[in-house]
């Protein structure tokens, strides 16, 4: 799949390697062929030369954020920055340019518009004349009771739309004819036209068609999204000519360029896809080892010097380079001598590969045997080379008209229907539904058998009709997505449904298909791929009960939709599911609104929990829906609740703020587990869904999991007995590629390198871990002391240099710090970072290079260049202002947010660069990822210690440290992080990261813009469709950005089984969800008749009984502690001293003493000192002994709650003592063995007692 990245070239091997000036223009003259700069590109080269010019100006410090304050702030800047993450900042402005007719505003059509609302296109224009029913209130979740029969769709619709986002034109179209229109040039006022028109109601055949003419035909893209009882279908049309920018959005990669060679005529044994022998070829050397770029990706050049300045910004599309090699050579593309090899230039390398293929194909064709045989070739793949080729995709698109007929396997979502050919029935119902129309001038009728039955006579004549046109769709056999040219009969059944429903829609539906269409809308920008270009899904798993009386009839309740399709009965149990949704983001607004609009929690026995610990931010606004400005700093669950309280006053809904984990049970116990119906994860990390997963397997409650990435989104429907468990996976929160120490440190060539330093080093040291450190010291040095014992020496040295440090800064300021006291530590602080390390830098470099006669600084380490304060430019400030009220924050004194003020402080102080010179001290510049042992001190560590021993740390002053948190501009911590990466990356002239770049980089900001639904799947469990088994519901993995490719959907997999080792009549193998419940609730057990019942259930030997997935070594049994009681120490009359060897084990320092009693004769004196050693032992092995015994006889609860208890009283023991009083059971996991030494697993044990 083609995706974005952004090459760096390292200006110093330009020059290594001059290409000259031919060679630059050729390279260019490639780019040139390639997309074209846009205006917005250009218009941010135009920038930064305007902030090059602006360099010596006072004017400074105007991107950074804590300065601001109400209408200073840009509020439409931060709503919109999770989006930039995803989209990228050119794509963000172009769609700013795009305006939007949405046509039909029910369910899907609001879900559209909110999408497109949210993601801050130009305008949207909403266009529907239908007056309001009550029914519509089940999917259009703005229509309220005033609403019905009062305006229509659209005006009902207005203003909460509106509110949604004000930068945002969004106004109701009233026309006669929609196909006019179209044609406007001033949409909205906007002066533009309009680049989308997205179909969400069907539309009589002439004007469908017409709408779908006039937009191909004015360059606007046409989306139609329509949604029919169980059926949905969406369509795609991007016109006769598209350009694809970006295919599919993956993450901006930066790669950094070593070397660029124009080969002249590209060497036989070197092999680029489309480039033919003798061609010119482009060949990009990256520094990385291995690009990770596929054919057809397309990169931006960015950060290019010198003769290449002018390719900035452009895009070019890339291919592998891979190069012929005898299969007889067995090279090793792993080892070391290839790697090294791949460094020299390109023509060095195919000339290597040359002489290695002659040398073979000479032994080769001189053997008689190989006559008529063909030298046996294999192709590598070199990893670290691209090729500069052609421009992005530019893709044509068929019209509605000519796709409804020549589309002979319609896709489906679920990809063994499309393989069956299912589509067909549904393409050929949308054919026959729109000359019903035609015929009748209505739709087909909800439940009316004569439409249903006209309805699948209309589709068996296109069908027929169609039989002989090549490539149509009709009723042929399918034959694993190929058709097979012989007829079959139309299933009739699933037509006549299709006519029968047509005039409902499902939440579910409406829900997914209004995220899929706004994506697509999206896509004019060029960003994402469009789909190809049907897409349809047939839900045939909700229609469990047609039975007449239980589908109607209808009495005009907001459910009437859902009642027609599922039943009463559904609308019934719906009102009595009690659901626990955990999270209240982008995805539980969505969840929550589903539920409003099902009506459940409406029932006397229903309810909805809603949990979340985050307060709403301003960059939440672009996605989480039920969320306004005024929302701002409040919890998402409680605003979130009262929301969907106003749609549907009936829901019974209790909005908590806790976090659910284990140290939670005491509120979210047994009771609220078991009086669930279901659990709906709606979490953004994966440590909470395994908890909630774990609590789902232990009560054997379903669990609804889902997730976005982006533009990818899926979800997971986990059935007890019946699916595997989200734990049964293997996930982690850990996706981050490390970067070795060393690069970050000493030799940075990428902007990321410099902001994972800032974060890691700066921030850390000067504001997290350093205030931490000092704070355990000045509060108690006796404790840190102790505490410093148990630490690696590193930890050590870097603790004590730190607290050192604080205490420097007091005593250098007479011990009270003021804001111009954190002004010149902040000032001090960039001399030492940004200039004095720099230089120390440098002339160990140079020293290095004078000894050895070798260059340093080669490959991607560049040499740095150190500030200087006598020559300023603007950054300096704004690091010394964002830098200063970190300190000040650190310290407790007041911030000087005006810029003005704080240049006034900075002038009056005169602060003075100090002069430099060798310090002496030894520059770490080893290429190793040495961090373990960073900072490790020796005998000046000791020396530290005894300094501090002697500082009286009630004199200190408090420091607050603070935690880094990203979203609140007024903290400086992104201006720090911003101007401190920035001047390290002008240290080693590396491209300035923009703020928003640092924010999104250094607060790991995980981006979510398309959100899915399962409420579809939630439908099938309210109908206890799980009982007919798990191939009813549907799992997904589904990337919106990617084509139509990647919509996929497919039958949750079955339970991982997992082998006991045990045999016949024992289960051989049990799941995740299976327990052995053991009960003493009459009469408990003790331990040790626990341990006999295991063993004689399950004929094994018993190794340990511990808590239930604790990784740790306590245990409530352990076999080798009942080994202990054989274990002995005893003294014979003459003083001669026995030892069971297992003692040595268990107390090693005791084998001396036994030895020397054994030596030392009876009269010595030195003979009680050993004694005295020994008898300590034996006094240790007694009270194990005995402290064994209690337990192993004792209670298996009292057992349980003696080794997990929490020691230190307080808060945790109180927590422990609550959780265990109000259950009557532990659950236990046991490690067990056969006599054969085989392992043995178990499942979990519930073991139930009486607390009484």
């Amino acid at each position: 799949m083609a995706s974005q990245r952004v090459l760096d070239i390292n200006k110093t091997l330009v020059s290594r390697h001059p290409s000259g000036s031919c060679r630059v223009e050729i390279i260019r003259e490639i780019v040139d062929k390639s997309i074209p700069m846009t205006k917005r590109s250009q218009q941010q080269s135009s920038e930064r030369q305007s902030k090059r010019t602006k360099m010596n100006t006072v004017t400074w410090g105007s991107y950074l954020g804590a300065y601001k304050t109400g209408s200073a702030i840009d509020q439409e800047a931060e709503r919109i920055d999770r989006q930039k993450a995803a989209f990228g900042h050119d794509t963000i402005a172009r769609l700013k340019d795009l305006n939007v007719l949405i046509i039909g505003m029910g369910g899907v059509g609001v879900e559209t518009a909110k999408n497109l609302i949210l993601s801050n296109v130009g305008g949207v224009a909403l266009y529907d004349g239908r007056v309001c029913e009550e029914k519509d209130r089940g999917c259009n979740f703005y229509v309220g009771p005033e609403d019905v029969g009062e305006v229509t769709l659209a005006q009902a619709s207005l203003g909460e739309l509106r509110s949604l986002n004000p930068f945002c034109r969004v106004d109701v179209l009233e026309c006669e004819a929609v196909t006019k229109e179209l044609l406007n040039n001033d949409v909205l006022g906007s002066g533009k036209p309009y680049a989308a028109v997205v179909v969400t109601m069907m539309l009589p055949k002439q004007e469908l068609f017409t709408v779908n003419t006039l937009a191909r035909e004015n360059g606007i893209a046409f989306i139609m999204a329509l949604t029919h009882g169980v059926t949905s279908s969406i369509f795609s049309d991007f016109g006769p000519h598209h350009e694809i920018t970006d295919a599919t959005g993956e993450p901006t990669q930066t790669l950094a360029v070593s070397n660029v060679e124009v080969l002249d005529d590209k060497p036989e044994l070197l092999d680029v896809s489309g480039v033919k022998e003798g061609e010119e070829v482009v060949v990009v050397t990256v520094a990385q080892n291995d690009h990770g770029l596929e054919d057809g990706d397309v990169v931006v050049l960015e950060d290019m010097r010198g003769d290449m300045e002018g390719l900035n910004g452009k895009s070019v599309t890339v291919k592998r380079v891979a190069i012929a090699s005898p299969t007889e050579a067995k090279i090793d593309t792993r080892g070391v001598a290839f790697k090294t090899a791949l460094q020299l230039p390109t023509s060095s390398v195919i000339a290597n590969f040359e002489r290695q293929y002659d040398f073979y194909k000479k032994d080769f064709d001189n053997d008689s045997s190989n006559a008529n045989k063909k030298f046996p070739v294999r192709t590598i793949t070199i990893f670290n080379r691209l090729a500069l080729v052609r421009p992005p995709v530019v893709k044509s698109y068929k019209s509605l008209e000519e796709t409804l007929v020549q589309t002979p396997v319609p896709q489906m979502l679920r990809g063994d229907d499309w393989e069956a050919g299912k589509g067909v029935e549904v393409h050929l119902s949308i054919a026959a539904v729109l000359d019903f129309h035609e015929k009748n001038g209505h739709w087909p009728r909800l439940h009316e058998k004569n439409d249903a039955s006209q309805l699948v006579e209309l589709a068996k004549d296109i069908s027929d009709n169609r039989k002989t046109v090549e490539g149509a769709c009709w009723s042929q056999a399918i034959n694993y997505g190929f058709p097979s040219g012989e007829a079959r009969d139309l299933d009739d059944k699933r037509i006549e449904r299709y006519a029968r429903l047509f005039s409902t829609e499902l939440t579910g539906f409406c829900a997914f298909l209004g995220g899929a269409a706004a994506q697509e809308v999206i896509k004019k920008s060029g960003k994402f791929t469009p789909i190809e270009q049907w897409v349809h899904h047939d839900e045939e798993a909700l229609v469990a009960d047609e039975c007449p009386s239980n589908t109607g009839p209808l009495f005009g309740s907001r459910y009437d939709n859902q009642i027609a399709i599922m039943g009463k009965d559904f609308q019934a149990r719906a009102a009595n599911q009690r659901v626990f949704l955990v999270g209240c983001g982008a995805l539980g607004c969505e969840y929550l609104k589903g539920l409003a609009l099902m009506g459940v929690g409406t029932g006397k026995d229903g309810k909805i929990w809603v949990t979340d610990m985050d307060r709403i931010e301003v960059s939440n606004l672009s996605r989480q829906f039920l969320f306004r400005q005024n929302d701002v700093g409040h919890p998402k669950s409680v605003r979130g609740a009262l929301v969907v309280n106003k749609w549907n006053s009936l829901i019974n809904i209790e909005a908590l703020e806790k976090k659910v984990g284990d140290d939670s049970e005491d509120f979210f116990n047994d009771h609220f587990w078991e009086s669930l119906s279901v659990c709906w994860n709606a979490l953004d990390n994966v440590q909470a869904r395994q908890y909630t997963d774990a609590r789902c397997l232990f009560y054997s409650k379903p669990l609804l999991e889902s997730g976005t990435l982006g533009t990818k989104c899926n979800h997971e429907v986990i059935l007890p007995f019946r699916t595997s468990s989200y734990n049964d996976g293997k996930e982690s929160d850990d996706n981050e590629a490390q970067i070795a120490m060393c690069t970050l440190r000493s030799f940075p060539y990428l902007p990321k390198h410099c902001i994972e330093f800032a974060k890691q080093a700066y921030f850390a040291d000067y504001f997290e871990f350093g205030p931490e450190v000092y704070e355990s010291f000045r509060k108690d040095p006796m404790s840190f002391f102790e505490q410093l014992d148990t630490m690696e020496p590193a930890e050590q040295s870097r603790s004590l240099r730190m607290i050192k440090a604080f205490i420097d800064l007091q005593t250098d300021s007479g011990g009270d710090i003021d804001f111009k006291g954190c002004v010149r530590i902040a000032f001090n602080r960039m001399m030492k970072d940004f200039r004095t390390s720099v230089l120390d830098l440098c002339f160990s470099a140079s020293e290095i290079e004078r000894s050895s006669g070798t260059p340093f600084w080669t490959g991607t380490k560049r040499r740095p260049r150190a500030v200087d304060w006598n020559e300023p430019f603007p950054l300096l400030m704004e690091y010394l202002y964002s830098t200063s009220n970190m300190y000040a924050m650190v310290w407790n004194v007041d911030v000087v947010r005006d810029l003005n003020e704080f240049q006034a402080i900075v002038d009056e102080m005169k602060l003075e660069q100090p002069v430099w010179e060798p310090s002496g001290e030894k520059v770490d510049l080893s290429e190793g990822d040495n961090e373990d042992n960073d900072g490790a001190g020796g005998e000046d560590d000791e020396a530290l210690k005894g300094e501090l021993y002697k500082i009286d740390a009630s004199k200190l002053r408090k420091a607050v440290p603070q935690e880094f948190e990203k979203d609140d501009d007024l903290n400086f911590h992104i201006d720090f992080l911003t101007t401190s990466t920035n001047l390290r990356s002008w240290n080693y002239d590396i491209k300035a990261s923009p703020r928003h770049t640092v924010k999104v980089t250094a607060g790991r900001i995980i981006p979510a813009l398309a959100t899915t639904t399962v409420d579809i799947e939630f439908c099938k469990l309210i109908l206890g469709l799980e009982s007919q088994g798990s191939d009813k519901f549907l799992n997904s993995n589904i990337n919106l950005a990617a084509g139509s490719g990647n919509f996929t959907t497919f039958a949750p997999d079955p339970p991982v089984l997992i082998s006991t080792n045990l045999e016949a009549p024992h289960p051989a193998t049990f799941t995740s969800w299976d327990k052995i419940d053991i009960s003493a609730k009459r009469k408990e057990m003790s331990v040790e008749q626990l341990v006999q019942y295991i063993e004689k259930s399950f004929g094994v030997t018993v190794d340990r009984v511990f808590l239930h997935g604790d990784t740790q070594d306590n245990a409530v049994f352990n076999s080798l502690d009942k080994k202990k009681l054989d274990w002995d120490i005893s003294f014979d009359d003459e003083g001669k001293v026995t030892v069971s060897d297992g003692v040595f084990s268990q107390w090693p320092q005791v084998r001396m003493a036994v030895q020397m009693l054994g030596r030392l004769p009876p009269t010595s004196g030195q003979r009680a000192i050993f004694k005295t050693q020994v008898e300590k032992v034996k006094v240790s092995l007694d009270q194990t002994k005995a402290s064994f015994l209690a337990r192993f006889k004792g209670k298996v609860s009292s057992a349980y709650r003696e080794v997990y208890r929490p020691i230190e009283e307080g808060e945790q023991q109180d927590y422990f003592d609550a959780v265990f009083k109000s259950r009557d059971y532990v659950t236990l996991g046991v490690d067990c063995h056969t006599s054969s030494r085989d392992d043995i697993t178990l499942p979990c044990v519930k073991y139930i007692f009486s607390h009484s």
